[in-house]
């Protein structure tokens, strides 16, 4: 009995290994806070929560897919409504190991952006520039900027993103160095992901259950969309 009242006080809690897989010190991550509480509480919802998360000196930047979402027809079958992206978040440095969720910023990666992602060279380089009201009056007014350039010396690169909003008077810049490796792992996931965010998976799965799910049962921060930031 005491033997076994040793190792209960000896194993850590579930609580204490679920904050130690949290993604950086001082993070406020919404989305990652509801996957542990909802652990912690023994609820199971099946939806999966797996940024691919990189923390440098002065910004983060996390990368994870979001899927395409599906309508029913009255034939049985099930028709595209919105494909699915890449969304990359960046969010600012506040101090040592500290960052600022509050002001991250958002960058959805189409599929033919992500080709062209996954495509470059160690000396490449890519840009992307998104206007959500390009051919309109309204054009301009908030534009951002997303470029991968390579290090001089071939040992990665530095990924930035530029988002100028003319409404709010705000021009916020973030830059995270990417190591070879770490570059190594967006593009073999980037790669993985990308018939899945163009739907193709469906052709051999099963319909998921988000082609049926009403909205107020999807966690809101999962219907984020790039220009809500």
């Amino acid at each position: 009995m005491a033997i076994l009242k040793l190792a209960g006080f000896l194993r850590p809690s579930r609580n204490q290994l679920l904050h130690k897989r949290l993604p950086g010190e001082g993070v406020r991550d919404s989305i990652w806070q509801h996957a542990i509480n909802t652990l912690a509480a023994g609820k199971l919802t099946g939806r999966v929560f797996a940024p691919y998360s990189v923390f440098k000196g002065k910004a983060a930047l996390s990368a994870e897919p979001r899927l395409p979402t599906f309508s029913k027809l009255d034939s049985g079958g099930v028709k595209l409504n919105r494909r699915g992206v890449i969304m990359l978040t960046f969010w600012p440095s506040v101090g040592e190991r500290k960052y600022d969720w509050e002001k991250r910023q958002l960058f959805a990666l189409s599929a033919t952006e992500v080709g062209s992602l996954i495509s470059i060279g160690t000396r490449d380089s890519c840009e992307f520039f998104h206007d959500p009201s390009m051919l309109s009056s309204n054009a301009g007014q908030v534009r951002k900027s997303l470029s991968f350039k390579p290090n001089a010396d071939g040992s990665g690169y530095f990924v930035s993103l530029s988002v100028v909003n003319n409404n709010l008077k705000t021009n916020d810049r973030f830059t995270v160095p990417v190591t070879t490796a770490e570059f190594a792992v967006m593009r073999t996931a980037f790669s993985f992901a990308l018939p899945h965010i163009m739907g193709w998976d469906r052709f051999t799965n099963q319909p998921s259950e988000s082609i049926s799910q009403s909205p107020s049962k999807v966690v809101p921060q999962l219907m984020e969309t790039e220009w809500d930031r």
